[in-house]
């Protein structure tokens, strides 16, 4: 009767290393995305950020108050300024999908055009923190929450303070308006809330209105065109400082004193613009704060640890005058 023939040493070689393969295999299974989007679950959590960009002195103080919240909580931060374009963010958002961030935080450019890469995140299982802007996307499926200010209230504000100034006025208010981005969230409500609010008193009138940008150099250009176009103009509202940081170059080149000659509104209380109120070169400013950091990084371990969050969470702000802004600025952190 003939032996049967043993396996040999090379087959029996091979044999042994395929079942390490696969062991290991299994094993590596085992240790990838836990349903967070992380590439692991050693309790680290990596966040996305996309920025606008670098456009104003509140911008700068939104970043930096997110780059040292996400250091004190221990959260490891991937940053990108978007320089304000929104190619740019989508980019930016499919960069950290790719490298399987466990969450995506951004302020959106502008408010449409966002449904295609923030349906991407979902299906990767990363969850989303919009901040500061909103979009209008009509699946709301599509992302977390929203945190930051109520733009259409700020405006409101403005509005309803130059309502108050103005009630005694028996003839036309003309009121010259420095929108920001086109499209962007605080450009169209703060001009919706303002415009809701001057309602009330049929006197008052916006005889202009176009995009600064939010920047100091748009918000100058943009009112040199207006005061060449319109010789009486008597209030002026900006949808944020840096705006009528740069009309006031303007009105004091037109030989007219700001802040008396002209009434300017704006919105934000940054640093300088609140100088400026002190100064009585501004006349009115409704906040809207740029330090979400830490408000940012509570709620990105929330959602990470699957926790139900409110869709919008909105940051408390107020108003200034002259004198309060005096009482203000010493201890001002922006």
């Amino acid at each position: 009767m003939r032996k049967m023939r043993t396996q040999s040493a090379p087959w029996r070689a091979v044999a042994v290393l395929a079942s390490v393969l696969l062991v290991g295999g299994v094993a590596a299974c085992g240790n990838s995305d836990t349903g967070g989007g992380g590439s692991k679950d050693d309790g680290k959590i990596t966040m996305g950020f996309s920025q606008v960009g670098a456009e104003s002195g509140w911008r700068t103080a939104n970043t930096t108050s997110i780059k040292e919240s996400a250091a004190a909580a221990g959260i490891e931060l991937k940053f990108d300024d978007a320089q304000q374009k929104q190619e740019n963010q989508i980019k930016a958002i499919r960069n950290y999908i790719q490298q399987k961030v466990d969450v995506i935080a951004f302020s959106p450019v502008v408010e449409s055009g966002w449904d295609t890469v923030l349906k991407e995140a979902k299906d990767a299982g990363i969850p989303v923190i919009l901040t500061d802007r909103s979009v209008d996307s009509a699946d709301k499926s599509l992302y977390k929450t929203f945190l930051g200010s109520d733009f259409v209230k700020e405006g409101k504000l403005a509005g309803e303070w130059l309502v108050e100034q103005k009630k005694s006025a028996t003839g036309p208010v003309n009121i010259v308006e420095l929108q920001g981005n086109t499209g962007a969230a605080p450009a169209n409500d703060r001009k919706k809330g303002f415009g809701e609010a001057i309602a009330a008193n049929p006197n008052l009138k916006i005889i202009a209105s176009q995009p600064g940008d939010f920047t100091r150099a748009g918000g100058k250009q943009v009112m040199e065109q207006f005061l060449k176009a319109n010789p009486k103009i008597d209030v002026l509202f900006a949808h944020n400082d840096d705006m009528g940081l740069g009309a006031l170059e303007a009105i004091t080149a037109a030989g007219k004193v700001p802040g008396k000659d002209i009434t300017i509104i704006t919105v934000d209380a940054v640093k300088d613009g609140m100088q400026a109120l002190a100064d009585g070169k501004f006349n009115f400013i409704a906040e809207c704060s740029p330090l979400l950091g830490p408000q940012l990084m509570d709620l990105a371990k929330k959602v990470k640890a699957g926790e139900t969050v409110p869709p919008r969470i909105e940051t408390e702000e107020t108003t200034f005058t002259t004198e309060q802004a005096k009482e203000a600025l010493p201890t001002r952190k922006y």
